[in-house]
This record gives structure tokens, C-alpha cells and sequence, in this order.
């Protein structure tokens, strides 16, 4: 099982453990995941001006090769698979914003949205499958309770990024109970942690950051993951009680692979 890989910037700085954790864990379920030799950063953030062609080039780029090598394209960071899934979506369905981007790269054939987008959790529940996932356990994480973070950019817009139900998602719950631990659900666990508000508006971030944190402590929770290095970050500045990490730092202990 073969995929082309977006490994995005911050895997490569400051969010290393999850993209290692990943690739542990790639190998031992069998998984090929083949680096894109060139790819750039996404831009992090999804423009949503209309006419704005240049922050999105990085992204096409990296689609239009996995459609040359018809291979899907994984991504790990829940920032990255948010923008390039939308921009595969204007791709496929807005002409201006297509037709000028295959004109400035010129390509050796226009890409029209052919490439298909996939998160890590998605390739774990449609690929492999999290029943397939339990019989490769090895290290059961039994007796821990832990609390699925989704935050907003896996999720919405729905429409677009068909990762799971939006109001009420269970793929990581699905995952946690895969890994032999107790998936626990509290109501703040698909609400926004501030995301980049914490580089202007501290106080927001930290009172969004806050709800969070007491709903999950509110509902027992242990632990918390998240596939998104800079919800981690901004719930680790919150922490006091509760432990934050990756998702893939989970399946790679499960897996008998962290170290």
C-alpha cells in the first residue's frame, strides 16, 4: 500500500514527534508513504479572497504530482490537510481560480482536481481499517481514558472536507478504542482552541483554550490528542492536569513502535 506524502513545515521543526511517530508506524502496518521530493509550504492558512492565485500554486503543485503518479495524497497536519483539500475543491469546481493557476504553472497537463486528498486517520479507518488497526496491537493501551480533540480544521467546512460528521465526529474515537484505551466524548471537543489568535489575541485564545480544558476535565478525561500541532500547542500552555499528544504517538506505543 502505496501514498504519496505532504509532510508540510512544522513537521520538519518544531512538530517533529508527529510526523516520526507516523512513519514508525507506517512501516509496521505495512504502509508506503514516499515523501514528495519538492514540495512547499501551504501557506498554513486557507485564503479565502477570491482572487488570491499565489498561495495556493504549493498546493497544486503538490496535488498534481500525486495525480502524475496516480497516488493519493496523505497529509498529517490537520493545517495542511485543510488547505490542501480546499484548494483541490476550487480546483475542481471554480474555473477563473483554475484556469489562471494552470496558466502560471504551466504544467506538462492543466491539473483539474483529479488527486485525491486523504488525512493519516482517514487512511487508518478507510485503507487499512480499525478492525485490521486492533489485530496489529501489540501494546495495548488498556485502562486510559482519553479525550479526542478535533478542533475546526479536520472538520468544516463539511462540505469540503467529508472528514466526519462536523457536530458530532467519532473517527478518533473510533481510533482510541482500536488501541485497546476508553474513548471519552465531552462536549468542547470540535469547538476552535484560538488557532493563530494566540499571536494577537492572547486572552480569547486562552479563555477558548480554557472551555475546552474544563470540559474535558469536567468528563474524566486523562488524556487528549490531537492531530494538529498548533492545537497542541496552544492546549499544552493550558495544561496542568490533563496530558497532550498526537495521535500518531498513541498508535506508535499501541503499535510497539515509539521508541
Amino acid at each position: 500500500m502505496k501514498f504519496s506524502y505532504y509532510p508540510g513545515c512544522t513537521l520538519k521543526t518544531k512538530a517533529q514527534e508527529l510526523e516520526k511517530f507516523a512513519l514508525n508506524s507506517a512501516a509496521a502496518l505495512g504502509v508506503e508513504l514516499e515523501e514528495q521530493k519538492e514540495w512547499q509550504c501551504c501557506g498554513a492558512v486557507y485564503p479565502l479572497a477570491e482572487d488570491e492565485i499565489g498561495t495556493k500554486l504549493s498546493s497544486v503543485r503538490a496535488l498534481a504530482e500525486a495525480a502524475q503518479k496516480n497516488e493519493k495524497l496523505i497529509t498529517l497536519c490537520a493545517a495542511c490537510h485543510h488547505v490542501i483539500k480546499r484548494v483541490n475543491e476550487d480546483m475542481k469546481t471554480k474555473d477563473d481560480v483554475k484556469n489562471k493557476v494552470n496558466n502560471y504553472l504551466q504544467l506538462a497537463q492543466d491539473y483539474q482536481g483529479e488527486a485525491e486528498v486523504i488525512h493519516y486517520l482517514e487512511m487508518l479507518r478507510d485503507e487499512i481499517g480499525f478492525d485490521k488497526l486492533a489485530e496489529k496491537v501489540t501494546n495495548p493501551l488498556t485502562n486510559r481514558k482519553i479525550g479526542a480533540y478535533y478542533g475546526c480544521l479536520l472538520l468544516r467546512p463539511a462540505e469540503t472536507m467529508n472528514f466526519d460528521d462536523p457536530e458530532n465526529p467519532s473517527i478518533i474515537e473510533e481510533f482510541i478504542k482500536a488501541l485497546g484505551a476508553t474513548p471519552v466524548k465531552y462536549p468542547y471537543r470540535t469547538e476552535c482552541c484560538g488557532g493563530y489568535l494566540s499571536l494577537d489575541n492572547k486572552e480569547l485564545a486562552q479563555e477558548m483554550t480554557d472551555n475546552i480544558m474544563k470540559s474535558a476535565l469536567k468528563n474524566e478525561v486523562e488524556e487528549l490528542v490531537t492531530a494538529c500541532p498548533l492545537c497542541k500547542y496552544n492546549l499544552e500552555n493550558k495544561n496542568g492536569k490533563i496530558a497532550i499528544s498526537y495521535f500518531t504517538e498513541l498508535l506508535a506505543e499501541a503499535l510497539g513502535v515509539k521508541e
